[in-house]
């Protein structure tokens, strides 16, 4: 069962916005230029390498354990930096594009490609696993640190849960959706859609709708909930010297190191996941569920799991990039036995799901009206 609330922007069922928010719904005539500064700015990190500045945080530079994993774990300063400098200008140039480009037919088309090509070669390809782990061992620290768990201080904590090299992988991610947010931007002006909303006439019967987003999105809510409790039901099963897919050596390796337990803590947390996943297609996630106290039957800021869940599915897209590089697919054995097999699925599902998510709660457009429920006659007055 799905539960949809219809509000138009600037009425009385929408909240009142702070200049913070007006600057964020405004996002698609100012993000195209944020992604030219994020361009600027990384092609000038670039430069900085290349002239022997330190810091450099791909291969050469990357930590020794994450090498064989990431896409650039080749990479020197001397000779991937100069390139790094040079495409943040072309970047630059490219979302510029996107932002004042009035074209039509193949160069639309090819400007628009482009975004997404270099969208999600920062987003999903540069980026690795490490921004999921970050993500899921976030709260043990921000929780447990006051309790003696784990034994450190904060400082400590994201020194080394969010080392320079991961933080760059989230400087990258963000330069990603910036320039995917730019290109939508453009698709949007570029053929006469709404820039605020994105609707066209004739767009709310299509699969964009209510109604449509509703059915795809809960088929992509239920895989994006099995997914991750497959992977997790593998995890807790080692937990407990079951060896599904491993052999016993194996197991036992890896509860004699304590990896084990981190294992566990990572399955429950996907499994929570996939569970938080149905709430995109419940109605308590439109509406705040009675146990929420304080919050209980008002309704769920659609921001908040939007947000939340396209952070996730953005990190899991890039440590599925990571299992795509890693798995021998010619050897069943190997792809069979990865508990990780299914995560690109897991974060297509997701992804999908949060579209819908968003295509089923947004509400009727303040700007050019398209979007509120269409009332019919009952019959002649």
């Amino acid at each position: 069962m799905t539960t949809d609330i219809v509000a138009t922007e600037g009425s009385s069922a929408t909240p009142r916005r702070g200049p913070i928010r007006r600057t964020l719904r405004r996002w698609p005539s100012w993000v195209g230029w944020a992604a030219a500064v994020w361009s600027l700015g990384y092609g000038l990190l670039g430069l900085l390498w290349t002239l022997g500045v330190p810091g450099f945080p791909f291969g050469a530079g990357d930590l020794p354990d994450a090498r064989a994993e990431s896409i650039l774990g080749a990479a020197t300063a001397e000779h991937t930096a100069p390139w790094i400098a040079g495409i943040g200008v072309i970047c630059a140039a490219l979302a510029v594009l996107l932002t004042l480009g009035r074209l039509r037919g193949w160069l639309r088309v090819a400007t628009a490609g482009a975004g997404w090509v270099v969208a999600f070669g920062l987003a999903v390809l540069v980026p690795d696993q490490r921004l999921l782990t970050s993500i899921a061992y976030l709260p043990v620290g921000m929780v447990g640190i006051p309790f003696g768990f784990p034994p450190m201080t904060y400082g400590e904590f994201f020194a080394k849960v969010a080392p320079w090299t991961t933080v760059n992988l989230a400087v990258c991610a963000i330069g990603g959706v910036l320039f995917a947010a730019a290109t939508v931007a453009f698709g949007r002006r570029t053929a006469s859609a709404c820039r605020r909303c994105g609707r066209r006439d004739g767009a709310d019967t299509g699969w964009t709708s209510r109604a449509s987003a509703a059915r795809w999105g809960r088929w992509a809510a239920y895989t994006g909930a099995v997914v991750p409790l497959a992977y997790s039901v593998v995890r807790w099963a080692w937990a407990f010297n079951i060896p599904v897919g491993v052999s016993e050596e194996f197991l036992v390796e890896l509860h004699a190191s304590g990896l084990i337990w981190g294992g566990v803590y990572l399955a429950t947390f996907g499994a929570l996941g996939g569970l938080l996943t149905l709430g995109l297609v419940q109605r308590w996630g439109v509406i705040w569920p009675r146990w929420v106290l304080g919050l209980a039957g008002k309704r769920v800021p659609p921001a908040f799991p939007i947000v939340f869940a396209s952070v996730v599915a953005v990190s899991l897209a890039s440590a599925s990039a990571v299992v795509m590089r890693i798995i021998d697919w010619s050897n069943p054995d190997d792809w069979m036995s990865n508990p990780m097999t299914l995560w690109p699925l897991w974060s297509v599902a997701l992804a999908a799901a949060t579209l819908g998510y968003y295509f089923r709660t947004r509400p009727a457009c303040g700007t050019c009206g398209r979007g509120r429920p269409q009332v019919t006659s009952a019959g002649p007055e």
